[in-house]
């Protein structure tokens, strides 16, 4: 039995209990769940991470399309339904992807308001033909030779941290490090500043910040647990406006002044679109890459077998990141919302209505991997995976990503030979719909 099919969920991290009832159906949902549904909704809690996959397992079994009236959206769990909703942008819109899931309380609402938050997605929450000029022009900069670029730099960061661990971990014969801390951490979140042209020093603020950006949309928050986060969010936001002001003002070696630059030369993009890509960039390029990364160790180096294939060849790192990707992605559900009356598995979907594509759930989907359930690092549809979606807005930094992981995994295992993960099955997952973070992940290695 795989360490991902055990236990039971139990909240940290986000707000609130999970299971916290906000109220009915919408009338517009013309959906009206039986009294045993509600009590149950196949054990699926939404904000809880440590261990969803029983609970898909039963969607996808009893309930492929289920409207749950906690989160006011229908749950999509098979592959083939997921993979249909992504592409088709036209009657599954994007716009809610970025929108708060619990309500923004008055208090919060306020300090965004007076301290000019207007931040809007950069990407993913953007609809055709706005998304795909915008794409266009961003994706002109986002480019190979720019990661070509970073490459030495992400290994030489890579390789420092993992030297300092291993020298902090050199006290005792069982030598301890914890790889969330000591490596995920940092790694991506210097890349992505180094890529937009933000001074590394802020690193710590973008952590806070990004943090506060999960926690306000996707995580599960009264209104008092929203101030903090608000006042984070606005420092966020006013820092991707300095960053393009800067640009304008000194130019530079990236992206951001290549988006300046673009603009001046004639391309249809705002400042406050650029500010708005800063904005997505500066989170989605780090957070999700520490949630990878963290998740490759702690997958991997759980299994010495596996952990010693990959030592003894190197060339099996990027099937492996795959399987990753597969069997415990970064992010395991993303929203949607029907623009007119729809279907999705033989299930009326009213239009208005918001849907949560449980990516987790298809990666998992009997009739798409067989035995999936187990993590296989020489699975060879691993692939086809919907981490990343799927269609239009399928992830634009996935290159950058699994640069980051694969170059994390070639010099943990060059360095780490025998690394192995302390009690993988106690580590504990933050709450939130969307993401799937693990706290902390403590690890162990012999000479």
């Amino acid at each position: 039995m795989s360490l991902e099919t055990q236990g039971t969920g139990c909240p940290f991290g986000f707000g609130a209990q999970a299971g916290t009832d906000t109220g009915a159906a919408p009338a517009s949902a013309g959906h009206a769940p039986s009294a045993a549904h509600n009590a149950t909704h196949h054990g699926y809690e939404p904000f809880q991470m440590k261990n969803p996959f029983p609970a898909y397992a039963a969607l996808r079994a009893e309930e492929p399309v289920m409207y749950d009236e906690r989160i006011d959206l229908f749950v999509v769990t098979r592959y083939d339904d997921i993979k249909a909703v992504f592409d088709d942008w036209e009657t599954f819109s994007s716009e809610n992807a970025q929108a708060p899931v619990r309500k923004r309380g008055p208090q919060a609402t306020q300090i965004m308001n007076e301290g000019g938050f207007t931040a809007y997605s950069g990407l993913s929450a953007r609809i055709p033909p706005e998304h795909t000029r915008i794409r266009g022009i961003v994706q002109k900069a986002f480019t190979p030779r720019r990661f070509k670029v970073l490459e030495p730099f992400i290994r030489q960061n890579v390789a420092d941290r993992l030297d300092a661990m291993i020298a902090r971990g050199q006290d005792t014969a069982a030598h301890h490090g914890e790889i969330v801390k000591d490596l995920a951490y940092e790694v991506p979140t210097i890349t992505i500043l180094t890529l937009i042209g933000e001074d590394l020093a802020k690193l710590d603020d973008y952590k806070r910040w990004s943090d506060s950006r999960a926690a306000m949309t996707w995580g599960d928050l009264s209104d008092e647990e929203q101030i903090p986060h608000a006042h984070n969010l606005v420092q966020y936001w006013q820092a991707c406006l300095a960053l393009v002001a800067k640009a304008h003002a000194e130019g530079g070696d990236n992206l951001i002044a290549d988006l300046v630059t673009a603009q001046k030369d004639g391309a249809e993009i705002s400042d406050h679109e650029i500010a708005s890509v800063a904005y997505s960039l500066l989170f989605a390029g780090h957070e999700t890459t520490t949630t990878l990364i963290s998740n490759a160790l702690r997958l991997l180096a759980a299994d010495p077998e596996t952990w010693q294939q990959l030592v003894e060849d190197p060339k099996k790192i990027p099937g492996a990141i795959d399987e990753v990707l597969r069997y415990s992605g970064s992010i395991v559900a993303w929203r949607r919302k029907a623009l007119k009356d729809a279907e999705i598995g033989g299930v009326k979907i009213p239009k208005g209505s918001g849907i949560l594509l449980v990516m987790g759930s298809a990666n998992r989907d009997e009739s798409k991997f067989e035995d999936p359930e187990t993590f296989d690092i020489a699975r060879p549809n691993a692939r086809e995976h919907l981490s990343f979606g799927f269609g239009i807005h399928y992830c634009l930094g996935n290159m950058l990503a699994k640069l980051q992981a694969k170059i994390a995994l070639e010099e943990a295992t060059a360095k780490l030979p025998h690394l192995t993960v302390d009690d993988p099955e106690s580590i504990e997952f933050r709450e939130n719909l969307s993401f799937r973070v693990p706290v902390s992940v403590p690890v162990s290695w012999t000479e």
